[in-house]
């Protein structure tokens, strides 16, 4: 997989934010730029995983918690409290407070280099939605009519729309480990 030495490390549990049950624009942001800003030494050269959990609940799944929660690789973990919905585990509309551990790539010059393949680690929940079309081609004769003093002549045009594939794929997932 990677070099010696460049295996993705785990850091600690990040708690950066706490959401403001009284406003509904509010919630619980465990961003990396969050991270970076509150842990100005914290290095991450490449984020190559991410797990995250409620801090009340930290071993119940967030895909278990009736929340709708973004916790990935690309920005970290964001939760809206105008997202949620009364009911789940708690009472209120309101994100919980979570945190977040990520695995990161040292920052070595030659662990940056050579490509790398996303670690994976166990997973107790995980959801994923996928949505592939196919091309789509049409063609719908149009007929004209244009009158003259003798008769009338039809003439047909034909469009043809092809569509490209697109693909739609959403996933989640939560990791029970525990760093080290």
């Amino acid at each position: 997989c990677c070099l010696p030495g460049c295996e993705c490390v785990w850091s600690d549990w990040f708690d950066t934010t706490y959401p403001d049950a009284s406003d509904k624009n509010s919630g619980d942001y465990e961003t990396f730029e969050n991270i970076w800003n509150k842990f100005p030494s914290w290095e991450c050269a490449k984020v190559e995983n991410v797990s995250c959990r409620a801090q009340k609940f930290p071993d119940t799944p967030i895909a278990d918690l009736g929340q709708k929660v973004e916790c990935s690789v690309d920005v970290g973990l964001i939760c809206n409290n105008k997202d949620q919905q009364i009911g789940g585990i708690i009472p209120m509309p309101v994100c919980l407070n979570y945190e977040i551990s990520v695995c990161c790539t040292p920052n070595y010059p030659e662990c940056l280099t050579t490509p790398s393949t996303p670690s994976t680690t166990p997973s107790t929940a995980s959801t994923t939605t996928s949505s592939v079309s196919t091309p789509i081609s049409t063609t719908a004769p149009t007929p004209t009519a244009e009158p003259t003093s003798s008769s009338t002549t039809p003439t047909t045009s034909t469009t043809t729309t092809t569509l490209p594939p697109s693909s739609t794929t959403t996933s989640g997932s939560t990791s029970q480990t525990t760093p080290t």
